[in-house]
């Protein structure tokens, strides 16, 4: 596809005002392999707008000089520095790596030339994104104004411009950070813990192209692969009276099908048999768009769409899931931060981007949670190209509610934002087959107003899924229930309008030395010591999220891709150089959740949806107490499970408060011959379980939910027809407290 080669041309390259000069790096805390390949020549060339391009265009990357101000200061008579765009200021690869206050303003200059031949019609100016307000001026002239740290905007310099001479830009960026009320991710002043490095000003592709005055200026592309039909409309900028669009798509430069129309009306291209978009095929057609008008060509652009449709349905057992293409598909991935050890924001390279894609799609996985931020058009592109579904969050801002606390009540002027931000991203982004679900909470961070908000998400878009708010306080509205379980796994219940999802798990950690933002002090939700053990971790998670498919849950989201700053529980490190679990041993369990799922036959039921009788005492008893032929004297007789109510995933049926419990249940099997027995256990914490007095599992740490456990060749030995005992000891030392457990068959199914 031509369009996504580099497009600008050496004339172009020679007008670039900025020079080399001097330019470095600042030695940061770490950097990726890509931060060599950066330099004022070659700062992200690649054109910025994969789904819109033009064949001619000026990259305005590299050095701009800079300065930092009071807020309230008039543009600096002289300036700071050098600054290499788009990487933000606070990072290594912008050649300054500076923190800039709330009370500070960050100025930018530089100038560039244009060829006279671009007179003839219309120049206009693009950002990527600048973070978070800015005011832009062309030879003295104020071109234009844009709040929102997320999203493109453009301004038209054609009057501002001076023939034949140097044209001078200046950018004046203002950032709060978590000062203010913005969606701003996890963006803080102060980073620790999950917050991370704040970004200041340009963080995306500025450029320039010339268009006629009357041009193509946006295209809205729906699939319908049940009509087979590609639904066009072509806004245009300047008056359009009289002219015609015509559409053309084509599939491995074939021509396969055609219509004209005008602009602004929804035109319908058919594509006979139309090849889908799926993560294991993820083909896109070309699309070509004219516009003309009586003297022929006035302008075109080159573009792509993939034939897809999302949506919710039923399978053979009547549950609810999610479908892709109309076909049950579990969705698998993870968390996806968007972070760089030397570029913040911003990805070193293209080549960067595109990297992270390919580790995801080597692994096993189909699907990425973007968390909380929102990437340059060319990594949504990536994701189209290679084949990997995106969840896509509203960047968070504002203030936090609780669990159970109601919505907050936000400022009209923070509303506003919040809405105007979030209509931008799904305008934006709304032609990428890969975006599958919009996300506008997260975790209580500026929740408000939920139901009404996931309507007008629902209705300005019901091409894809609405996530109402991915964990803690679900509203009951929306397509999916979304928990977080850490390390988890766990599951919501079914419903009969919401698939079932897991929007947060697992966590795991492991800090591998010279490859971490700082030596020590560094953070996971668990930790571990060798790659060895992580993996091992990991396999043992997967696991007991296979069985939760079989029971309804759709999908789910592991966290995270990579260590981000201090956090240290990514697949990758932070500066991409390992991939810290073995991904020939993961990449065969991951596989295993897009089969059918396994039968699940309980054998002795735990307490969860009926209280089970067992023995127990709080002190501690006589050697022997997990062998079967011990008799408990002075045990007491009650239900289960044991614990505090208020412990997540709790089914209480006798309160245990005190440090430790010993529990003792004799079951009957009608036979012994099991080919894959699992303990059910809900453990918080540290757990001992016994079968017939051979030791079953022993577990640390506690879950939130109910997990399977596969029982060893050993103790599957010591289960016999007729009557058996589970004997369990479980230890709590803080928070929540919870023990109960269970024995089922899973039989696993091939597809």
């Amino acid at each position: 596809m031509r369009y996504v080669t580099v497009l600008a041309c050496s004339l172009f390259v020679a007008l670039l005002s900025a020079a080399p000069a001097d330019w470095r790096p600042v030695r940061g805390p770490l950097a990726t392999r890509w931060a060599k390949e950066v330099s004022p020549e070659n700062a992200h060339p690649e054109y910025p707008r994969p789904q819109m391009v033009r064949k001619e265009w000026l990259n305005l990357n590299g050095l701009w000089d800079y300065a930092i101000r009071p807020r309230n200061d008039d543009r600096p008579a002289t300036f700071d520095g050098r600054i290499l765009v788009p990487y933000p200021i606070e990072s290594a690869l912008s050649g300054v790596m500076k923190r800039v206050d709330p009370k500070e303003r960050l100025w930018y200059r530089r100038t560039f030339r244009i060829p006279e031949a671009w007179r003839k019609g219309r120049v206009l100016l693009h950002f990527g994104a600048v973070d978070w307000e800015a005011v832009v001026w062309v030879n003295g002239q104020k071109v234009t104004e844009h709040r929102g740290g997320y999203n493109a905007f453009t301004a038209d310099i054609t009057s501002a411009l001076i023939p034949g001479e140097e044209q001078e830009v200046v950018v004046a960026a203002w950032d709060p950070t978590d000062a203010g009320f913005q969606p701003r991710g996890k963006q803080v002043r102060r980073p620790g813990g999950i917050w991370y490095t704040p970004t200041t000003g340009i963080w995306q592709t500025v450029w320039v192209e010339p268009v006629p005055f009357v041009s193509i200026d946006r295209l809205e592309l729906t699939p319908d692969i049940d009509s087979r039909t590609l639904k066009v409309k072509v806004t245009t900028r300047g008056p359009a009276k009289g002219c015609l669009v015509r559409v053309v798509a084509k599939k491995k430069g074939h021509e396969v099908a055609e219509v004209l129309g005008q602009p602004g009306r929804t035109l319908e291209l058919i594509i006979k048999k139309p090849k889908l978009w799926s993560p294991d095929n993820p083909f896109l057609y070309d699309l070509i768009v004219s516009l003309s008008g009586d003297e022929g060509i006035i302008d075109a652009v080159e573009s792509y769409f993939g034939m897809r449709k999302i949506a919710l349905g039923k399978d053979e057992d009547g549950t609810l899931r999610l479908f892709l293409n109309n076909k049950k598909l579990f969705q698998f991935g993870p968390l996806d931060q968007g972070f760089w050890p030397d570029g913040i924001y911003t990805a070193p390279t293209d080549e960067a981007l595109k990297y992270d894609i390919e580790v995801l799609k080597r692994l096993g996985f189909n699907m990425a949670r973007k968390h909380v931020k929102i990437e340059p058009d060319r990594w949504y592109y990536w994701c189209d190209k290679l084949g990997l579904m995106v969840w896509q969050d509203m960047p968070s801002g504002d203030r936090y509610i609780g669990h159970r606390d109601p919505d907050i009540k936000r400022v009209a002027q923070s509303a506003r934002q919040f809405e105007l931000e979030l209509k931008r991203t799904i305008d934006q982004f709304y032609n990428h087959p890969c975006i599958v679900m919009w996300v506008p909470f997260n975790e209580g961070w500026g929740q408000y107003d939920t139901k009404r908000i996931v309507s007008w998400i629902k209705s300005y878009d019901p091409t894809r899924l609405v996530n109402n708010t991915s964990g803690w306080a679900d509203r009951g509205v929306g397509d999916v229930h979304d928990i977080h379980r850490y390390p988890g796994p766990g599951a919501p219940p079914n419903e009969e309008k919401r698939a079932a999802v897991l929007g947060e798990f697992g966590g795991l950690g492991l800090p591998l030395k010279g490859h971490t933002w700082q030596a020590e002090k560094n953070w996971g939700y668990r930790s571990f010591k060798s790659r060895e053990e992580l993996t091992e971790a990991y396999i043992n998670l997967i696991n007991r999220l296979i069985p939760l498919i079989g029971t309804g849950l759709s999908a789910a989201v592991y966290t995270q891709t990579t260590d981000v700053e201090i956090e240290v529980n990514g697949l990758m490190t932070y500066d991409r150089e390992i991939i810290k679990m073995d991904p020939e041993r993961v990449r065969p369990v991951n596989l295993k959740v897009y089969l059918p799922p396994p039968l699940v036959r309980v054998l002795v039921p735990p307490s969860r949806k009926k209280p089970q009788t067992w023995l127990y005492t709080t002190e501690k008893p006589g050697a022997g107490w997990e062998k079967p032929d011990f008799t408990a004297e002075g045990w007491k007789k009650g239900p289960g499970g044991f614990g505090k109510p208020d412990t997540p995933g709790a089914a209480v049926g006798t309160p245990w408060t005190s440090s430790d419990i010993w529990i003792r249940r004799t079951f009957e099997l009608p036979w012994a011959e099991l080919k894959n027995p699992h303990l059910l256990i809900h453990h918080d914490e540290d757990a001992e379980v016994y079968l017939n007095g051979v030791p079953a599992a022993k577990l640390s740490g506690y879950t939130t939910d109910y997990i399977q456990v596969p029982l060893s060749e050993k103790t599957r030995a010591a289960l016999k027809k007729g009557k058996n005992v589970i004997a369990v000891h479980c230890r709590q030392t803080q928070g929540g407290q919870y023990i109960d457990v269970g024995l089922a068959e899973v039989i696993e199914r091939e597809k």
